[in-house]
């Protein structure tokens, strides 16, 4: 639930996390979006779809920066006194569930694409990664928006479950598959999923900071604030530069003229290749 007052520091902090989040999402996707001539065109995919989540991620918390305006306001002179929820406003946390929607299920696909495994292989992990993850996000709103803490635990369990096989498909059934990949992806697709799973396993840590903090208040809620957007930041913008990696190191990995052009020397490609 949304605090009904935050300090002058509580208020500038999460105005400042916001506006840092915009940044790191845009600016990777235009990044990534200059970049994706640089690897082969059958990579190409994986890149814009990370310039896709990335630009997605920017438009939300846009509309979150400027809920958030909105939501609170004073009346101090100079804006260093408390901040109050304006009449008729609200902090419409909703946003960031919707950004999830689009973009979780985009972030799993991206990962299968790079690696160009088999079609079939492909199709039967998207078939089992892209329900699990719109399921997951799905169960987890309204545990979210919900004031009754029953009701968060309910949700919580229960968008638990799609997540933990969503690990397992990474973990287990994606491992199979990576034998014929360059040592270098192999390395970096473990990092991926690692990555993932210590940014996802920060959602479901704010998700019940108001469960267990109840008398923390708005300091719990700008916590939670945070450890959204940093997650975010993390999730979206670090996986897809590695996603960009994977793409170069497989790119030059496939064709030696491609990496001539790229400038990189044939010691280069042997240790990605080894």
């Amino acid at each position: 639930m949304t605090p009904d007052e935050l300090t002058h520091s509580q208020f500038d902090t999460v105005y400042n996390l916001l506006s840092f989040s915009i940044a790191a999402q845009l600016f990777t996707a235009i990044f990534l979006l200059a970049a994706q001539g640089r690897v082969l065109a059958r990579y190409r995919q994986a890149v814009l779809m990370s310039a896709i989540v990335c630009g997605i991620a920017a438009y939300h918390y846009f509309r979150i920066f400027d809920s958030f305006k909105q939501a609170f306001v004073t009346t101090a002179v100079g804006g260093r006194g408390t901040y109050v929820q304006a009449a008729g406003q609200s902090f419409n946390e909703a946003y960031r569930y919707v950004d999830w929607v689009l973009t979780v299920p985009l972030l799993l696909t991206e990962l299968v694409v790079v690696l160009a495994l088999a079609r079939k292989l492909q199709n039967s992990l998207l078939y089992r990664l892209i329900p699990a993850s719109a399921l997951m996000i799905g169960l987890g709103y309204p545990g979210e928006i919900s004031g009754d803490n029953a009701v968060r635990n309910v949700f919580g369990l229960l968008s638990t479950i799609p997540f933990l096989y969503i690990l397992y498909v990474l973990f287990v059934e994606l491992t199979r598959s990576l034998d014929r990949q360059p040592a270098a992806v192999r390395s970096t697709v473990s990092g991926i999923r690692y990555l993932l799973l210590a940014t996802w396993g920060v959602y479901p840590i704010a998700y019940i900071i108001p469960l267990y903090a109840p008398h923390a208040g708005a300091a719990a809620w700008v916590v939670k604030q945070g450890g959204y957007s940093v997650a975010d930041i993390l999730a979206k913008c670090l996986y897809g530069l590695l996603i960009y990696k994977i793409a170069r190191v497989k790119s030059t990995a496939d064709e030696p003229d491609f990496a001539v052009r790229e400038g990189v020397h044939t010691d280069q490609r042997v240790r990605v290749a080894a």
